[in-house]
């Protein structure tokens, strides 16, 4: 796989659109067209080069071509929006939209990232191995539908409305999530390891929301079924005992939504 450097050249004030940093985008161009291609500052159009050093070859297609963005990039917005194939490594932060749209290929970044990652994906893997700020896969503003396929792996935590409108797909939090997580679910997957504020499930009439700790407030739709040892979730094994709950009962008579609740952190459910 041919791989293109980008290194960052130093702290930026507004932050910067770079829908160009995708390998569907890359491929089969020279350094020299890379560094000409426009990203938007505000109200300026300024060349990639402006932001980043970069080095290296693309592949001729996008699947033969690795991107590393070589630091942080937390001004940055919507790196590998809609990418299709290929990768992108980012050793460090970055901002908004990082894999929103995205259809195929893998995202790595190894720190946080901003809010919307993963906005309405539809493919392929995004990891962050540190946390997440609000609306990840969710759907975008005036939308109903979020992310309808792939995975998100987060390694921390996220914070409000994670997987909101979720259609398909998985998403898995190691950590905490905050408030709304699955508002308007209506398919797929969503694990969290840890504890989630309130309103989880809110209005969901679809998919499987698990949270392997505390819920701090449950949503008032939803009905306790039954308590499960070991349940299995899409292709995850749970450890322990759930509680299963169905929903939201406040948005449909006959809702599809389950809600996985560890037993021993909810014993007063």
């Amino acid at each position: 796989m041919s791989e293109v450097l980008l290194r960052p050249k130093g702290s930026i004030d507004i932050m910067v659109e770079a829908e160009v940093i995708n390998p569907d985008i890359f491929a089969g161009k020279k350094t020299s067209e890379i560094e000409q291609m426009i990203v938007w500052q505000g109200a300026k159009q300024l060349p990639l080069s402006e932001f980043f050093d970069i080095e290296g070859n693309s592949g001729n297609i996008a699947a033969d071509t690795k991107i590393i963005i070589e630091g942080d990039v937390p001004r940055i917005k919507h790196i590998g929006h809609g990418m299709k194939a290929g990768e992108i490594v980012i050793e460090g932060s970055t901002g908004m939209h990082v894999g929103s749209e995205m259809a195929g290929g893998s995202i790595l970044v190894k720190g946080n990232a901003g809010s919307w990652a993963g906005m309405e994906m539809k493919g392929g893997t995004l990891h962050i191995t540190g946390n997440a700020g609000d609306h990840v896969g969710c759907a975008y503003r005036g939308s109903w539908r979020g992310m309808t396929g792939g995975r998100i792996i987060i390694d921390g935590s996220a914070k409000s409305q994670l997987g909101g409108g979720m259609s398909g797909g998985e998403i898995h939090v190691g950590g905490s999530v905050e408030n709304f997580a699955g508002i308007r679910m209506n398919n797929g997957l969503v694990v969290v390891k840890g504890d989630a504020v309130r309103g989880v499930g809110a209005e969901m009439t679809g998919g499987i929301f698990v949270v392997c700790g505390k819920i701090k407030q449950f949503s008032p739709g939803f009905e306790y079924a039954n308590t499960e040892k070991g349940p299995k979730a899409g292709e995850t094994a749970l450890l322990g005992e759930f509680a299963k709950f169905t929903g939201d009962f406040a948005i449909s008579r006959t809702p599809k939504g389950i809600l996985y609740a560890s037993k021993d952190a909810n014993e007063e459910v």
